[in-house]
């Protein structure tokens, strides 16, 4: 069951949201991330970018990820909370999970490939060594209305 949203998850949706949109710019599906410390603050960003550089890897959390361990020189993220317009796939959860991120906020569920809730629970699963507060589908319907236009060729 999702946590409650809290108001500075709306705030930081936001940013998530404006990350998205810019991925728009190489043809990449619009999902965007932010990773903010322990004080609200951003310490990395990311959108998708698997068309932009012909990565596979290149999702937006992972990219987040990648710029929050480089700004702080700790891959350790043990007081980082991660923001994501849409649900995280396996693979990013494994990310989140390595990284040790306490909190995922999404937005959007992915009900094909999502793993903190939809089709698995990864970022919950009490078999790992760690796991993940989660708090789904802070602003869902703006985030979800981005990735419907995509595939409708509407952006």
């Amino acid at each position: 069951m999702p946590l409650p949203e809290l108001p500075q998850h709306v705030e930081w949706m936001e940013g998530a949201l404006a990350e998205a949109r810019l991925a728009l710019e190489t043809d990449d599906v619009p999902v965007g991330a932010l990773v903010v410390d322990g004080s609200g603050t951003v310490i990395g960003v990311g959108r998708n970018a698997r068309e932009a550089r012909q990565d596979p890897t290149a999702h937006a959390e992972v990219e987040a990820i990648r710029q929050a361990a480089e700004t702080t020189g700790d891959w350790h993220l043990t007081t980082a909370t991660l923001i994501v317009t849409l649900e995280p796939c396996v693979m990013c959860a494994g990310a989140i999970l390595s990284a040790r991120i306490p909190r995922v906020v999404f937005g959007a569920w992915d009900d094909k490939a999502g793993a903190a809730g939809s089709v698995y629970d990864v970022l919950r699963d009490r078999r790992l060594n760690h796991r993940v507060e989660v708090y789904a589908g802070v602003r869902a319907e703006a985030c979800a209305r981005l990735l419907t236009d995509f595939f409708r060729g509407e952006s």
